[in-house]
């Protein structure tokens, strides 16, 4: 059995969750795991100086829950992705080695600008004394120990990125399907 994992990150609102459930509903045996579902309870969530929640920083989530999901998926994709009529594969009989399965991890700490708009409105100077920070010290970070990050241009049309990125996911479809090797991209 083999995966392909997909990391779509970026600045809050940028269209992350967007652009994971498009290509969820038009790739096979897709996952998709929205960081945004490890969030703490907002007691639990620190607030700085100023009053502001520390939402955009790694310590407002429970990361180590967000790893072990990917983990169990990646052990046992098969269990968790629903196929009509009913699943064709289990991790403890795989019946057909050449399926591939997908999975996209989406969150909100990588990549690239975005305004945010939400109701209620962010207090002033929010985004700007804590969002952007965050967003580009975690972005330092990943480029210090990530490899092959493709990065988008979040101010063109949504489907011209829905349709690069799932070309790109189709690419690395076929090398895996060529190859024996589990792909993270």
């Amino acid at each position: 059995m083999k995966t392909l994992v997909v990391a779509i990150g970026g600045v809050t609102n940028g269209g992350k969750t967007t652009l994971a459930e498009k290509l969820r509903n038009m790739l096979p045996k897709c996952n998709v795991i929205f960081q945004d579902d490890f969030f703490k309870p907002e007691y639990e969530v620190e607030t700085d100086e100023r009053g502001f929640k520390l939402y955009d920083e790694l310590d407002a989530l429970y990361m180590d829950d967000l790893v072990k999901s990917v983990r169990d998926w990646i052990e046992c994709p098969a269990s968790s992705v629903t196929v009509t009529p009913e699943p064709q594969n289990t991790c403890d009989n795989p019946q057909n080695t050449d399926d591939v399965y997908i999975l996209i991890v989406e969150g909100f700490l990588l990549y690239n600008y975005a305004t945010r708009v939400y109701q209620p409105a962010d207090m002033p100077g929010y985004f700007d004394g804590h969002v952007w920070p965050m967003y580009l010290k975690y972005k330092s970070e990943l480029e210090e120990n990530a490899i092959d990050i493709v990065y988008l241009d979040g101010t063109k049309p949504q489907e011209e990125l829905l349709s690069y990125v799932y070309s790109d996911i189709i690419q690395e479809l076929k090398k895996l399907r060529e190859g024996n090797q589990q792909v993270t991209a």
